[in-house]
């Protein structure tokens, strides 16, 4: 994103705000997340593209040398195996530009997150006994 333009009030206009390469990239996250929590609302959130289905499921961002994916901690912990072959921390995992996206790893990231977080929401619908 460039410096001094307005911050993006949605993802597309997010992914916008990059040059075309970088766009490639994010617009395929995009498609890949979407795919994976159709029912999810699409915001931005702490100025980053964001996904939120009875809580955030995950976040995204384009770095000056990778893409920042933020599945949370438990989405890190879940997929630790797989996930450390990128840089990581404790609840992001950095995806270098110049390598391709493990957009199947992404996925199953996703739907992991839609189910953790369904399941939340059910055990809190649930009448206390």
């Amino acid at each position: 994103m460039k410096v001094n333009q307005p911050r993006p009030d949605t993802i597309d206009a997010y992914i916008a705000s990059f040059p075309e390469d970088i766009q490639e990239i994010l617009e395929q996250l995009h498609s890949v997340i979407r795919g994976a929590a159709p029912a999810a609302k699409e915001t931005i959130s702490y100025s980053m593209p964001a996904f939120a289905l009875h809580g955030i499921l995950v976040y995204f961002a384009a770095c000056k040398k990778h893409i920042g994916f933020y599945p949370t901690s438990s989405g890190m912990q879940a997929f630790q195996e797989e996930l450390s072959a990128y840089g990581c921390s404790k609840g992001a995992v950095r995806f270098p530009l110049d390598e391709p996206l493990p957009l199947d790893l992404i996925r199953r990231v996703v739907k992991f997150r839609v189910a953790e977080n369904l399941n939340k929401a059910a055990v809190k619908r649930k009448p206390k006994e």
